[in-house]
Order: C-alpha cells, then structure tokens, then sequence
C-alpha cells in the first residue's frame, strides 16, 4: 500500500506504507466513533 509513492514519486514514511495506513485508518477510526456516540445519545 504505497499509493502516495506511485502517485507522486516521493516516500514520506520511508516506503513503508505507515503514511498510508494512517490516511486510512484514522478517518475509519473518527467515523465509528461519531457513529458509536450518536447510538449512545439516542439510547439516553
């Protein structure tokens, strides 16, 4: 998973993809949150 490597031709993390992983993981991370707090708002 080095998108940003290919697309731009520079490694930021180093070639190891870590940078991508984070590009990924972090908005899926916020996204359950978000919908996990408005579930428990819902219930209350």
């Amino acid at each position: 998973m080095n998108f940003i490597e290919e697309l731009f031709g520079w490694a930021p993390d180093g070639g190891t993809g870590s940078l991508e992983w984070m590009i990924l993981l972090i908005p899926l991370a916020v996204a359950l949150l978000v919908a996990r707090k408005r579930r428990w708002h819902r219930r209350g």
